[in-house]
C-alpha cells in the first residue's frame, strides 16, 4: 500500500491543503506496508471463520424478499477510483432508485431481515471481499458515493490518499447516523451540511494520527461499539 508520487496524483488532489497529509503519510511507509499485509492476513482468516454466517445471511435474505444477496453500489476509494462495494442487502431491490442515497432509521425500504442485519452491523462483513481485492482496507475512511465526493473541499480530498475503509473513528462516533437523520425533511442536504463535515473532522484527524497500532486499537473499539 504505497503512495504514488505527488506529481502522479489526480490533479484535484494536488493542492496545498492535501500536501501536509501526503508528506506525513510518506514518512510512514513501513506502517503502510504492514497495513496491507495485516489486511490480507486478517481478512482471509475472517472470511473462512465467518463463511457459515455468510451462508445463513444469504439464505435469510433470499427467503425474506426477492432480489440479490449482495447490494452493490458505486463508491469512491483511493485516488478517486470508483468501485462497487459489497454489502449484504438489507433493503428492497433497487432501493437507491426509490429514495435517498442516505438511509434513515425508520426507512420503509428496509426489509424485516435487513433490520436485524443492520442493527448487528452484519451487512458490513461482506466488505472483507473488497479488502482482499485491494479496493478497501480494514481501517480507513468510509467510501462515499461519487456525487458526495464531488462536494469535497480541497482538504477533504486528502482522505482519498489511502483506500476506503470498513471502519474508522468517524464510523464509531457516527454509528447511529441513520437515527440522527430520521425525521429530517431534506435528508441529503442535512447529510452534506451537517453529518459529512463532522465525519470529515474525524477522518482528517485519523490521517494525522495514522499508524499500524492505532488501526489495531480502532478495530477493537469498533467491536466494542457494535456489541454495545
Amino acid at each position: 500500500m504505497m503512495l504514488k508520487k505527488w506529481e502522479l496524483l489526480p490533479e484535484n488532489m494536488q493542492n496545498d491543503a492535501v500536501r501536509p497529509y501526503y508528506e506525513l503519510l510518506q514518512k510512514k511507509r513501513v506502517s503502510l506496508f504492514f497495513k496491507r499485509c495485516f489486511d490480507l492476513f486478517v481478512s482471509l482468516i475472517l472470511l473462512v471463520l465467518l463463511s457459515p454466517v455468510f451462508l445463513i445471511l444469504a439464505i435469510a435474505i433470499k427467503t425474506d424478499s426477492p432480489g440479490k444477496v449482495f447490494y452493490r453500489q458505486e463508491r469512491v476509494t483511493q485516488y478517486g477510483r470508483r468501485f462497487y462495494i459489497h454489502k449484504f442487502r438489507t433493503m428492497v431491490s433497487d432501493a437507491d432508485k426509490k429514495g435517498s442515497l442516505v438511509t434513515v432509521g425508520a426507512d420503509s425500504r428496509i426489509t424485516r431481515v435487513g433490520s436485524f442485519i443492520r442493527k448487528c452491523r452484519l451487512d458490513e462483513i461482506a466488505q472483507l471481499l473488497d479488502v482482499i481485492s485491494g479496493d478497501m482496507t480494514l481501517v480507513g475512511v468510509r467510501p462515499e458515493v461519487p456525487r458526495y465526493v464531488e462536494k469535497y473541499t480541497d482538504e477533504m480530498m486528502a482522505t482519498l490518499l489511502l483506500p476506503a475503509g470498513v471502519t474508522n473513528l468517524a464510523s464509531i462516533c457516527y454509528k447511529d447516523e441513520a437515527e440522527l437523520l430520521d425525521g429530517v425533511e431534506d435528508v441529503e442536504r442535512a447529510y452534506l451540511e451537517k453529518v459529512l463535515p463532522g465525519k470529515m473532522r474525524y477522518n482528517l484527524e485519523g490521517l494525522e494520527k495514522f499508524g499500524f497500532w492505532n488501526d489495531i486499537g480502532l478495530m477493537f473499539r469498533t467491536v466494542i461499539a457494535v456489541l454495545k
